[in-house]
């Protein structure tokens, strides 16, 4: 069986990647198996100090699954089940990790849609994503 990986940030541009990424189902001839990936950026400086691990994590899991919420609503309305995933780290790395753990045959997602100058001076998830990976990347705008 084919398996999906999906980062989600809750941007209109990874819902609009599973939008468009469900309207070319059909080109598959086996149904993949879907995995929601929602990345959660470390807290920063002194936060862990001051809040147990505990609600952070919970914090974590609650806005991971905030971030997925158009997402899943989307594969339910069409049906399909999917598994979720929420971690924390930096989305390149991480989305790499998770697609290698869960055997993924390939990464779909959606471009964040920066402007050229941004791009350069920010990078992009997306773009680090297919330098690095090792599995086929489908960009979907």
């Amino acid at each position: 069986m084919l398996r999906f990986l999906f980062p989600v940030d809750g941007s209109e541009a990874s819902n609009r990647a599973i939008s468009e990424f469900l309207k070319r189902i059909d080109w598959y001839r086996q149904f993949p198996e879907i995995h929601l990936l929602n990345v959660q950026f470390p807290q920063r400086g002194n936060v862990p100090l001051f809040i147990d691990k505990e609600s952070i994590d919970r914090y974590h899991q609650e806005e991971g699954m905030k971030e997925m919420r158009t997402a899943r609503e989307l594969l339910d309305q069409a049906g399909i089940t999917c598994h979720y995933h929420i971690a924390v780290g930096t989305p390149p790395d991480v989305i790499l990790q998770c697609a290698q753990e869960l055997g993924c045959d390939q990464i779909v997602m959606g471009p964040r849609g920066l402007g050229t100058v941004k791009r350069i001076l920010l990078g992009s998830v997306a773009s680090k994503v297919i330098e690095l990976s090792t599995i086929p990347v489908l960009l979907i705008r």
